[in-house]
């Protein structure tokens, strides 16, 4: 990085000056470090911040090992050297007028970065639409450690205070400060004045002190403080300030206040953060106190009005986000120098000598590549005004005209990462195995920033498709990046997919261990266990419970079949729920060998999609049934199958354990889990919705899934135990059935099955549940016809079937498993509406239970 730069930010002009000064000499941060880190996270930072009054603490020379005097100052109101867009608001003190700065943007937060303002402080209160004070918005208290103790104590502290405003009715949030002690903050309606706030606090600190007085004190006195946790009630005062969330701290290292959850409380390595550790936390596990925020609290994150024009007309740097989120040390991914900053950094990385997507002389080239980052996606770029424009697919491009994908705008990529192939290593932005999945040019049709994009691509390996690109609003306006991909009717449109997608966001790892949750073995790589059963539950359970003690993470419910992976060197071993093994039906999940570091057993589900890039029971089916090794090397070829891993049993990682990883906990698990498979075309983790029931739930819906998983961060892995600690919520509800003969149909299929018998086990022998006559194909119901003919016998296997439904009826012996998808159990225990979803053969029938 050069010493000085002159950038375009947020579409303001900005000259970055001694970037190559280190401003922590302990740790060997520089200001371009500092600048770094908050472009970064200002759209994290900013809407905690937005409308409240800033003041600065500066280390125009940097921070020293000690906090002596002089080494840094306060600065409040602004100086004659403030640039004239930086938004401001006065404040009327006793004796003079405070114009301080508002930080509602990106540029006014870097412009404070490069004047060396490390320390941001704001008041728990903002202004209005017209520039006057409202009442607070929150609430804070500073856990602060006296003398003889620290964070340890500090977070039992915390935790006495959790109990205490959660009866109050408030829901408090946890930051490490920084500095010594933690930070906990809980929003209020705004009701209240800083000074009934400030009584609020103060009463609360009493009460502690009162119920702990050997390990809390409210008195600011220190000579009181020795050997005790301070809670700091004074800062709701409305004069008063607070170190921001996510504002770096003038300490000997560059450490954060830092956002944590409350299970990161409970571990005894709980320790400040610096820069870097809350940057990766924010890839991998977004903002532990976005529940914190209003809609209010979402405000622009890039320009002030008219910046956007003011920036093209100077020159603006469109690859400037890009740059931001990338450290090319680190990722083999091209990134360009910025304009005027020297050759600091690299101009290109190396292509794939299977790349085929470079810039044309028109300016008219596109790429699609497939990205198996957190969440498989498809990135859709079109090269325009000098670089890449670009937009995720989720769902992969489209396929139908009648059914549009989802597009999510990113940020402009620079023209060499159109021939990129390679894999963005763990922890940098994006990290995954990026492919291209085809490439070529396009005539462009009509390109209407951001409003509509129609172009018709002409690929090298899926030939040409007319698309429209159409945003969801009538313009980009707000910030908004949500679009629409159309494949349009037209000539020459043949392009064809066939993604995999898998829904976003990663899980946050680490918890502790729940002893109350028994095992059975111990297994070991190169051995396959029974799987741990989850009960059926509903969505209402944890609404009801509010069940903060005990946390539950949310999976989505995978419509495939279970199967334990057993991996050793490049062998890989698949085993169903019910100890078939399943290793040559699917013999394109040998790939998994290649994809996870040494021996692992792993728990999952094997999946088929469709073209369009939707989990398909029925395509799975067709997988189930075949036997020979011709059919089946075809199947594998036109019709692959996908291994979701969504647990590790086993793994030669932890010899001081055997092997065994099931009496981890299951965030610890999933840490181990995300560290030992690498996302592959065969086989990925799936994303985990930590104490975020709805969110996996629309996840799930929009996936069309059949539910979400809900299991105890805190469980161990129960192998063949049906456990509390893992939980079905499904969206419709579903039954394993025994069927134990069939009905002849009438009409044009009088000469087929019209409807199937069901069962389930019982004490008193196969209770009869029903009949199910729908959800068939004609293939299917000629496979099922030929199936069942081997089975026939003379005798009802049901024990209580009535004579309507007995009357002729042909009968089965009961060994086949299928599943039915249904209304409602009706009053006299029958299966209502049922429809047929398949056969499970990975399931006996002693194992089929009444959901």
């Amino acid at each position: 990085m050069g010493s000085s730069q002159l950038v375009s930010v947020g579409g303001h002009r900005l000259k970055l000056t001694n970037l190559d000064k280190v401003l922590y000499p302990e740790s060997g941060t520089t200001k371009g470090d500092v600048i770094g880190y908050y472009s970064r996270v200002a759209a994290t930072m900013i809407p905690h911040i937005h409308d409240r009054p800033v003041t600065r603490k500066r280390w125009v020379h940097g921070v020293g090992t000690t906090d002596e005097p002089g080494k840094a100052f306060f600065q409040k109101d602004l100086d004659g050297s403030t640039p004239d867009w930086v938004s401001r608001r006065a404040i009327q003190h006793r004796e003079h007028v405070n114009e301080y700065p508002i930080i509602n943007e990106v540029g006014t937060l870097t412009w404070l970065a490069q004047m060396a303002a490390l320390e941001v402080h704001v008041p728990q209160w903002r202004f209005d639409a017209d520039a006057m004070p409202r009442n607070p918005d929150r609430l804070v208290l500073d856990l602060d450690p006296g003398p003889g103790v620290g964070l340890a104590e500090c977070a039992e502290v915390a935790r006495l205070v959790r109990a205490i405003v959660r009866d109050m009715g408030l829901e408090p949030f946890p930051l490490t400060s920084g500095s010594k002690g933690i930070h906990l903050y809980a929003a209020l309606d705004g009701s209240q004045s800083s000074d009934q706030a400030s009584a609020l606090a103060h009463e609360l600190a009493r009460a502690l002190e009162a119920d702990h007085p050997d390990l809390i004190v409210s008195d600011m006195k220190k000579t009181r403080r020795e050997g005790k946790v301070l809670v700091d009630w004074s800062q709701n005062n409305g004069s008063k300030t607070t170190i921001a969330p996510y504002s770096l701290r003038g300490r000997a290292q560059p450490f954060v206040a830092a956002p944590r959850t409350w299970r990161e409380l409970a571990s005894p390595s709980l320790a400040q953060l610096d820069y870097t550790e809350v940057l990766r936390r924010l890839e991998r596990r977004g903002d532990p106190l976005a529940e914190l925020l209003t809609d209010e609290d979402r405000p622009v994150l890039g320009t002030n009005e008219g910046d956007q024009a003011d920036a093209a007309s100077a020159g603006h740097d469109r690859l400037e986000v890009y740059r931001s989120k990338r450290d090319a040390r680190k990722t083999p991914e091209p990134v360009p120098a910025a304009p005027g900053a020297g050759t600091g950094h690299r101009p290109a990385a190396s292509a794939s000598a299977s790349a085929t997507a470079t810039a044309t002389a028109e300016g008219r080239s596109f790429v699609i590549q497939e990205h198996h980052a957190r969440r498989l996606h498809w990135d859709f770029r079109l090269e325009h005004e000098g670089v890449l424009v670009s937009w995720a697919l989720p769902k992969g491009v489209p396929t139908d005209p009648r059914r549009n994908h989802l597009a999510v705008q990113t940020e402009d990529h620079p023209l060499e990462y159109g021939s990129f192939e390679g894999s963005i290593p763990a922890g940098e932005y994006g990290a995954g195995e990026v492919t291209i999945w085809d490439s070529g040019t396009y005539d462009l049709e009509k390109w209407r920033d951001g409003k509509e994009v129609i172009v018709t691509i002409h690929g090298s390996q899926h030939g040409s498709a007319r698309y429209a690109l159409i945003h969801t609003h009538s313009s980009a306006s707000e910030g908004d990046n949500t679009w629409l991909i159309h494949l349009m009717k037209g000539d020459g449109s043949s392009a064809s997919a066939d993604p995999v997608p898998v829904p976003a966001e990663e899980p946050r790892p680490g918890a502790v261990r729940d002893d109350a949750d028994a095992v059975e073995g111990e297994p070991r790589p190169g051995k396959a266990p029974r799987p741990m059963l989850a009960t059926l539950g509903e969505a209402e359970r944890f609404a009801r419970e509010q069940d903060h003690e005990v946390d539950w993470a949310f999976e989505m419910k995978w419509d495939g079949i279970r199967a334990i992976a057993v991996v050793e060197g490049d062998s890989v071993r698949l085993t169903s729920r019910n100890g078939i093994d399943l290793t040559a039906t699917y013999p394109e999940l040998a790939d998994i060998a290649s994809a996870v570091r040494g021996n692992i057993t792993l728990d999952g589900e094997i999946v088929a999609f469709t073209a369009g890039g939707r989990v398909d029971f029925s395509r799975l089916q067709s997988r189930m049934q075949l036997s020979g090794s011709q059919d089946i090397a075809r199947a594998s070829r036109d019709n692959p199958v996908q291994y979701i891993a969504f647990d590790i049993l086993a793994t030669d990682q932890r010899p001081e354990a055997g092997g065994s990883t099931v009496g981890l906990s299951y965030a610890e698990r999933r840490e181990i889990l995300h560290s030992t498979v690498t996302p592959h075309k065969r086989i990925v983790v799936p994303p985990a919705f930590e104490r975020d029931l709805e969110t996996a739930l629309q996840a799930s819906r929009d996936l069309q899934l059949e539910g979400v998983m809900a299991k105890k961060l805190t469980s161990r892995y129960s192998p063949g135990r049906r456990s509390p600690s893992w939980i079905k919520i499904k969206h419709h509800q579903t039954q394993e059935v025994i069927i134990g003969g069939w009905r002849p149909g009438k009409g044009r299929r009088a000469a087929q099955i019209g409807s199937l018998l069901m069962g389930i086990p019982t004490a008193e022998g196969l209770h009869y549940v029903g009949r199910v006559g729908t959800g068939f194909d004609e293939r299917t119901l000629d496979a099922i016809t030929a199936r069942l003919a081997r089975l026939e016998r003379i005798t009802s296997p049901f024990a209580d079937v009535p004579a309507s439904d007995a009357r002729d009826a042909r009968w089965v012996t009961p060994t086949l498993v299928a599943e039915v998808e249904f209304a409602e159990w009706t009053a006299g225990d029958r299966i209502r509406q049922p429809t047929w979803r398949g056969w499970r053969p990975d399931k006996t029938a002693e194992q089929v239970l009444r959901e």
